[in-house]
């Protein structure tokens, strides 16, 4: 009786996940992909992901491990530590976070105590569930104070921030978000945390491509420490990255391990390294700002079709679409969408008086389609698309005809067959 694993291909092996896999992959060569939060990851992401990397334990960090055969992995990890420092300039990295919510736990158990007085973007006015949010851990262990946006214009309230931090004087200030649609001012939310003697964190997960293409301000000179994922802007592997002063980076790596994680994830490190060697060519900075064209090319054909933008439009990748004049919600629109071949997610909007579950906004993000190679040119047809398919699902309460419904997902192959998705080759 045989004991080792067959080498069987995944097709021979498991024909049902292979199959789902497939099926996958057709999906996303054959659907508008304007999920804020993805991309397309390059081949050479994808293999090294998909690498006997996977096989190996390494807890602990280079030169300092609790196992044997380090010799591959050790240089492996140094060398996306050094890239990610090359990238953004940053003192110290720790390449080893799972994800941005744990890092940005880790960034919390580094220099803060439980109970200590945290303040972050409110989720509703375009934060994120870790930065203080009632119930994310970060809003149970730690004192959470939220800030906002002002009411007319939608953006993040400095005035409000600064008065906020002098009256509960936090341990630490956020500034990142989940669905902000402009530049964040790293150097006022600094001047702040200086004043009250705060700490300062960017989490930079959507951003981070953008800031390493220089389209966004840079976080890194102004703030203690920088989190971010891996996968969105950045186009890398699903992973998260800490980024941080000098004086921070012993309690950092502490907190990643042994506080919060185990062995890093090999397979993704080397997958990481990949990806921060890709966005360190001239080719990303080209990248980026794309990304940044097309969104607010795609905003203003969608203010012409009189959709109505948060903030009137935007300076990064995302677009903030208030549907309340449309007669349907966010949800039901990104249903709606979705089964016409357009993928994007409903998304609360500042203010909103409908439940999270079933907000008034949509949220597009760009990354992927720039990815693709989709341009300004192509963003009116996009967004006519967008259009046609609301207004048909406002006309029938959320629904979507079949014969409609057949004809957009067409219309959405042709829009993409000149432009082949990255990673996954032809079918």
């Amino acid at each position: 009786m045989p004991t080792a694993p067959d080498d069987l291909p995944l097709a021979d092996k498991d024909s049902e996940v292979a199959r789902l896999v497939a099926a996958e992959d057709t999906r996303q060569r054959e659907t508008i992909r304007l999920i804020a939060s993805e991309n397309y990851a390059s081949r050479a992401v994808l293999e090294a992901t998909g690498s006997s990397l996977t096989n190996k334990y390494a807890e602990g960090y280079p030169r300092k491990r609790y196992y044997e055969g380090m010799e591959v992995i050790d240089p492996l990890e140094e060398l996306a530590i050094e890239r990610a420092k090359q990238l953004f300039g940053a003192e110290h990295a720790n390449v080893q976070p799972y994800s941005g919510s744990p890092a940005n736990l880790a960034t919390l158990l580094a220099l803060c105590e439980p109970g200590d007085t945290i303040l972050g973007l409110s989720l509703p006015a375009g934060g994120h569930l870790t930065h203080g949010w009632k119930v994310s851990a970060t809003g149970i262990y730690y004192k959470a104070v939220q800030y906002g946006v002002r009411r007319d214009d939608h953006r993040i309230d400095l005035d409000q921030v600064r008065d906020l931090a002098r009256e509960h004087r936090p341990k630490l200030i956020w500034c990142g978000h989940s669905a902000y649609p402009r530049t964040l001012d790293f150097a006022a939310f600094a001047a702040i945390a200086r004043e009250v003697g705060a700490y300062l964190a960017a989490d930079i997960a959507h951003i981070a491509g953008l800031v390493a293409g220089g389209v966004h301000p840079d976080p890194v000179p102004h703030c203690d420490v920088v989190t971010s994922t891996t996968h969105k802007t950045l186009r890398g592997p699903r992973g998260g990255l800490i980024l941080c002063r000098k004086e921070h980076a012993r309690a950092i790596d502490r907190a990643v391990f042994p506080g919060l994680q185990g062995g890093p994830h090999n397979h993704v490190t080397a997958a990481k390294a990949v990806a921060f060697g890709e966005a360190l060519r001239p080719s990303f900075r080209a990248y980026a700002q794309a990304v940044v064209d097309n969104a607010r090319a795609l905003g203003k054909a969608l203010a012409e079709r009189g959709y109505d933008l948060v903030t009137g439009g935007t300076d990064n990748h995302l677009l903030l679409v208030d549907l309340t004049s449309t007669g349907i919600s966010g949800r039901t629109a990104a249903k709606a969408l979705d089964a016409c071949a357009i993928e994007a997610n409903g998304n609360a909007i500042p203010f909103d008086p409908r439940k999270p579950f079933d907000p008034s906004g949509l949220r597009l993000g760009l990354a992927a389609l720039t990815s693709r190679g989709l341009g300004t040119g192509e963003m009116t047809r996009v967004a006519q698309l967008i259009d046609r398919v609301i207004r048909h699902a406002a006309e029938r309460d959320g629904g979507v005809e079949p014969a409609f419904r057949d004809t957009v997902r067409a219309e959405v192959r042709e829009l993409l067959a000149p432009f082949p998705a990255p990673g996954l080759g032809t079918p």
